[in-house]
């Protein structure tokens, strides 16, 4: 199987720069001071989510005929917004499958850019994308199952690898893998002494399940979706697992109430909304799970329904 390069990481980089915030490395100046700590804010992208940059570096390498036939994604909402508002900058049109679950914030934010969004129950997304390929013609836009993807992904490493080169953690979520399939071979290949863990809530740990066994595991969708974190719902592909074998050093769980905790830390402390998914990271900080040393925490998304979000504020 061929994985992911540096080089291909790169190359997406020149591509993406024109549509994707450079996000900085904020300072969390809360933190242990024996643990210093950084936080890659992807919540600021114009979507609310790090897909951006894979959904961009995906239709920048679509041939124009192809393109113009448009795009079909299916997503629990990061992707699919993502997708749309790729596929709005193109000019093509963006037909987006997501579960009926999905919070209503973010199945309205994808409607709002401009894409045809189909609701399907749970666990059925492929099978609607399917069907939609073949009746529109358009192309499909995996969530993190394609090496366009993940190398579109990997350039939040990049920038994590130049503003702080000499970082030794790395924390990324974890959940079809893609992000941090990309963000570890960028780590790897700039910044070769850092240790790089993979976050999953507790309840959807197949992943940490997986690597210490030594291949995928399958956890059901109905033990999956016990989870807050909506994002983080999915499990990794023979592709995505291959990449995660090779770039991380370990898995960190983290348990509901601490993402909540860490939701509020990120609102109160850093000024920052994430949603239980972004938070992970910083729940894995807080924990003191990972090795010391200066550690950058990537919080994936900020896209959290405003009901939640208040109600863990308060609690």
């Amino acid at each position: 199987m061929e994985l992911v390069t540096i080089d291909d990481v790169k190359a997406a980089a020149d591509r993406v720069r024109e549509w994707v915030v450079r996000t900085p490395l904020l300072p969390a100046a809360w933190a242990d001071p024996e643990r210093p700590l950084w936080i890659k804010p992807e919540n600021l992208q114009p979507v609310g989510a790090f897909k951006i940059r894979g959904a961009f570096n995906t239709l920048a390498r679509l041939d124009d005929p192809v393109r113009a036939r448009g795009v079909v994604a299916y997503s629990s909402g990061n992707h699919a917004q993502a997708v749309a508002y790729a596929a709005r900058a193109y000019g093509v049109p963006a037909h987006i499958v997501m579960p009926e679950d999905t919070p209503t914030v973010k199945v309205e934010k994808t409607r709002s850019y401009g894409a045809e969004v189909v609701l399907c129950p749970i666990g059925k997304r492929e099978e609607y994308a399917d069907a939609l390929v073949e009746k529109t013609g358009a192309v499909l836009v995996p969530p993190f199952d394609h090496p366009h993807v993940i190398a579109g992904q990997g350039t939040t490493g990049l920038e994590i690898a130049h503003d702080l080169p000499d970082v030794e953690v790395v924390l990324i979520p974890i959940s079809g893998g893609g992000l941090a399939s990309g963000i570890g071979t960028a780590i790897r290949a700039m910044c070769p002494n850092a240790r790089i863990y993979g976050v999953e809530p507790e309840l959807a740990a197949d992943t940490t399940e997986g690597l210490a066994a030594g291949h995928r595991v399958n956890w059901s969708v109905e033990d999956r979706n016990r989870t807050i974190a909506d994002g983080l719902r999915s499990q990794p592909s023979e592709l995505t697992f291959a990449h995660l074998q090779k770039v991380i050093d370990g898995m960190i769980t983290v348990t509901e109430d601490e993402m909540r905790e860490a939701i509020r830390v990120l609102a109160h402390k850093s000024h920052l909304v994430a949603e239980p998914s972004g938070a992970t990271t910083v729940a894995a900080y807080l924990k003191g799970a990972a090795v010391p040393g200066r550690t950058v925490a990537v919080v994936s998304g900020g896209n959290i329904n405003p009901q939640m979000l208040a109600e863990i504020l308060t609690a």
